[in-house]
């Protein structure tokens, strides 16, 4: 535009040409000859070059190197010695370079987040460790659950009156004994906990061929499923303030964890218990759910506005941190992939007449730690 106003300014002038064209004639007059700026006055309370540099030398000492400004101004000036304020210290070293933390810290490493998937039972296992308070204050009983995220099925629990890497070691290889899993088969996911990141337990998964996963750091969000399933068992109508002995703790547990399995109703898995989603005969109550839909739309199409009526279906797919794709516009939504049906994942007919059961199994108490161990039977 400014090439076509110039060629059209030689011939009939430049007002002309512009209101021809429809453009600003100061914007002409700005662009051919920008306007001269001159350079801004030196502040005459601003540090002059010599002085710049002998703050820059002090922050930079071998005294001084490792000290926040804000240090180093009330140790200079407790020594009688003011050379500036700690603002204009942060702004000469702004100038230099970025500014970063000065003191001498521990740098802690990147935690990657964990993202694992899970389309089939006995594929993805969360456990975690929670208390129970005693009879007294400051008494606590340690329960230990596993749980499998697709089915939510607990697969294991245990309750002790400590916790202990070679309690957790034995429950867990309980478990996978239990639930017949295969040499890299299964990953076990958990926080941070010091049962957790033991050697024991690091050992154990590594004879097995498990894989461990752990949360990050302070990151509630990475352990979901086990902090849902402990939020269920403690609020529980009948989930006392105290327990008055690890007996009663014991006689609690023994009768919640059968509920939760075969019983509990869980939003997550349309509204399925856990026993039938972990033992394959999802398929067939979704078919009897339908017939029951379809025939009270055909007694009563009216009561259903829109559709005829379907069964909440159950999830293909479990993430723990679903990855994000990457944004292809600015303006597009992040969306989360997901996988179909693992097609070796059992389907009703093939599970139909397996019974299975909670049993309780009292072990021989190790360093007279009192311990209850329930797995899958």
């Amino acid at each position: 535009m400014i090439a076509a106003v110039g060629e059209l300014a030689r011939d009939i002038g430049v007002a002309p040409a512009c209101k021809a064209l429809a453009f600003p004639r100061a914007t002409w007059y700005r662009r051919k000859k920008p306007p001269v700026v001159a350079p801004r006055p030196a502040p005459p309370r601003a540090l002059d070059t010599a002085e710049r540099q002998q703050v820059l030398d002090v922050l930079h000492s071998e005294r001084f190197v490792d000290m926040a400004p804000p240090a180093v101004y009330a140790t200079l000036l407790d020594e009688g010695t003011w050379l500036c304020s700690v603002r204009t210290m942060y702004r000469l070293l702004a100038a230099g370079g970025p500014v970063r933390e000065r003191r001498d810290q521990l740098r802690h490493p990147v935690y990657a987040k964990p993202e694992l998937l899970a389309v089939r039972p006995n594929q993805v296992w969360s456990w975690d460790i929670t208390k129970l308070k005693g009879p007294i204050a400051w008494t606590y009983f340690h329960l230990y659950v596993i749980l499998d995220i697709f089915s939510r099925y607990v697969v294991g629990w245990l309750l002790a009156d400590r916790e202990s890497a070679s309690l957790a070691e034995h429950l867990i290889s309980e478990a996978c004994a239990r639930e017949n899993v295969d040499r890299a088969q299964l990953t076990l996911h958990s926080d941070r906990g010091t049962a957790m990141t033991s050697q024991t337990v690091a050992q154990l998964l590594a004879e097995l061929d498990v894989t461990r996963s752990l949360s990050r750091p302070h990151v509630s969000n990475d352990n979901p499923f086990s902090e849902s399933q402990f939020k269920t068992l403690k609020y529980r109508p009948t989930f006392p303030r105290r327990f008055g002995s690890f007996e009663d703790a014991r006689a609690f547990c023994r009768v919640f964890f059968p509920w939760y399995n075969t019983e509990h109703r869980h939003s997550g898995i349309a509204l399925m218990t856990p026993d039938d989603v972990h033992h394959g005969r999802a398929p067939q109550i979704l078919v009897a759910r339908q017939t029951a839909l379809a025939a009270a739309y055909a007694a009563h199409p009216e009561r259903f506005v829109s559709k005829a009526p379907v069964p909440a279906k159950l999830p293909e797919s479990v993430w723990i941190n679903p990855p994000v794709k990457k944004r292809t516009t600015q303006n597009a939504p992040a969306t989360t992939i997901s996988t179909g049906v693992d097609p070796n994942y059992p389907l009703a007919s093939e599970t139909a007449g397996v019974a299975t059961k909670l049993e309780s199994v009292t072990l021989q108490p190790r360093k007279e730690a009192a311990l209850e161990v329930a797995v899958l039977q």
